[in-house]
């Protein structure tokens, strides 16, 4: 099937209205969809990080919500502008009037955030996480995945669909997570440092999921030819990548930063990152997971401190965008007929993930209080992952086109919900130790 966005950027409905009343303005200077999308969401970023910083909320829910208001499919556009009519050369579009424009914005974003993100992770951090984190990571994955996915079967969702869904909120955000507790104070805490290796569990469990789902999603069914196949070649370039990348790159890296010059050791990092991505795309994986291991290997050089500092200034203009972008694509009006289902999903996966968490912390010999404060952490926010996972499914045709603003949907509340649940977690552990 053709992109579903892109068949939407070909629609009557989707115009170019801003680029309309630019140039009426100043009709001697040539506009292009792109400059002016670009243009706005970028103004838009800056007011809603201002606006968020200052409420102290999650930056993630204004982007989204800024979005969905702005964006060609935005129902505002429908409620303010009358059947038939013009205003201002907008006519439907919304502000955000190319599509196309925007996945493409989206898809840098998604390659730019998980190579900062694998940067993060040098291979011996990886290597020294521990096996409660793996153990517990994993168990309580997978357990939600599987409940989430058997419940969204038995609502009456197709088996694509509960596949994607239940991937998607099987993961909690690494970001929207260590914000909070940033801002909380408690990111030194013991039972902190627990989540936050089990955070690097799933979003490595995240890479692989992706590309696994999307190789899956192209016969049509859960085959486990084709997933072990994806597995294969994925942990082949994983493995590759650990053994004689680690031993290659990081040198060549670490060369090109000996001549001191910063706009070429950007150049070099950015130019592996997309070129990792182009060859996992090649191969047959998401250019995810090219742009994560990109940040792997980057990660152990000696200048990794350097190349972060240099490229996180452009990766947090591209998440601003892809979070604003993903939102201008989300068609909120297909969510009048799920209502029910978004609040129920929220609650399910919220609950599942506490139990999963709970469970493989406390299978795993950790003590009851940090158990219950790392699954109160894990349990709320969904957030980068949830939203690629969906969206490449939405973008193959596999996955119903209602899931995307859903997704979105569920981010903004589980985000705004989480804070509550690592205070709750607070009250519950001193009740518990109080007895």
């Amino acid at each position: 099937m053709q992109n579903y966005f892109l068949q939407l950027a070909q629609s009557s409905s989707v115009n170019n209205g801003v680029q309309s009343v630019m140039d009426k303005i100043t009709p001697e200077i040539p506009h292009s969809s792109f400059i002016t999308d670009l243009a706005i969401i970028m103004i838009l970023a800056s007011i809603v990080t201002l606006a968020f910083f200052k409420m102290r909320q999650p930056l993630i829910i204004g982007y989204l919500f800024a979005g969905m208001l702005i964006g060609p499919l935005s129902p505002l556009w429908g409620s303010l502008i009358p059947e038939g009519e013009d205003f201002m050369g907008l006519g439907k579009a919304g502000v955000l009037s190319d599509v196309a424009v925007l996945n493409i914005f989206a898809e840098l974003g998604v390659i730019l955030l998980l190579f900062v993100i694998g940067i993060e992770f040098p291979y011996s951090k990886i290597r020294s996480i521990g096996k409660v984190a793996i153990g517990a990571g994993t168990i309580g994955l997978f357990m939600t995945l599987g409940i989430v996915f058997y419940v969204s079967s038995l609502a009456g969702l197709t088996p694509m669909d509960s596949l994607f869904l239940g991937a998607a909120l099987s993961i909690s955000s690494t970001a929207i997570i260590v914000k909070i507790l940033e801002d909380m104070g408690k990111i030194k805490k013991e039972s902190s440092i627990l989540v936050l290796g089990i955070l690097i569990v799933e979003d490595i469990i995240a890479v692989i999921l992706i590309a696994t789902l999307e190789s899956v999603a192209l016969v049509g069914n859960v085959s486990f030819e084709s997933i072990i196949t994806v597995v294969a070649v994925a942990s082949a370039m994983i493995g590759g990548t650990l053994t004689v990348g680690t031993r290659v790159i990081p040198q060549l890296i670490d060369k090109v930063a000996a001549t001191q010059h910063k706009e070429i050791l950007l150049l070099s990092v950015l130019g592996l990152c997309f070129g990792y991505a182009l060859f996992a795309n090649v191969v047959g994986l998401s250019v995810a997971i090219g742009a994560f291991l990109a940040g792997v290997l980057v990660a152990e050089s000696k200048s990794a401190e350097v190349s972060k500092i240099l490229s996180s200034p452009i990766k947090d203009m591209f998440v601003a965008i892809f979070f604003v972008s993903v939102g201008a694509l989300m068609n909120v009006s297909e969510l009048q007929n799920y209502i029910f289902l978004t609040f129920g999903l929220v609650a399910l996966a919220i609950l599942v993930k506490f139990g999963g968490a709970l469970t493989g912390t406390s299978l795993l010999g950790q003590g009851k209080a940090k158990s219950l404060r790392s699954a109160f952490a894990l349990s709320g926010p969904r957030g980068e992952f949830s939203i690629v996972i969906i969206k490449s499914g939405v973008d193959i045709g596999v996955v119903s086109s209602f899931l995307f603003p859903l997704i979105g949907i569920m981010t903004i509340i589980t985000a705004f919900v989480t804070p509550f649940l690592i205070k709750a977690s607070d009250r519950v552990v001193q009740k518990i130790e109080g007895e």
